[in-house]
């Protein structure tokens, strides 16, 4: 699977612009794009929620109401994000996941995904992409 289809099923690709963005995380997304993105990292959704600081019975209060809080949502953007900016990378879906999902020598060994769980734990992340883009991995 190539990045061009994960675009299509991911969150971003139904709001491009930044103002359309926050609007939609202020409102608070869909728990359809939480179901979205957990297929798309191909995570166990109580695991993937786990991730969000979601608990069980807020990930049921959730998927019963149809609506993330503006928390979640951002949260969900910044995975969404996360993952397509990885599969850009690697050129393949699944080597971007695999990246994701295990421990990285650039981030002291952190996995990834557990980095995520924070905004500048993301921005690392989004900064080690970077690097092993531009051929400098370290």
């Amino acid at each position: 699977m190539k990045a061009a289809t994960l675009e299509k099923k991911t969150v971003r690709a139904k709001a491009k612009h930044p103002t359309e963005m926050i609007r939609r995380i202020q409102k608070g997304l869909p728990f359809s794009d939480l179901k979205a993105l957990q297929d798309s990292i191909d995570m166990p959704f109580e695991q993937l929620a786990a991730k969000l600081s979601m608990s069980r019975s807020t990930l049921q209060r959730r998927k019963a109401n149809g609506r993330l809080s503006p928390d979640e949502s951002d949260k969900v953007m910044r995975f969404a994000r996360l993952l397509e900016h990885a599969a850009d990378v690697f050129g393949d879906i699944d080597k971007a996941r695999a990246w994701l999902k295990h421990p990285q020598y650039g981030l002291g060994g952190a996995v990834p995904l557990e980095y995520a769980e924070t905004e500048i734990g993301a921005r690392e992340v989004d900064n080690l992409l970077g690097r092993i883009d531009y051929g400098v991995y370290s």
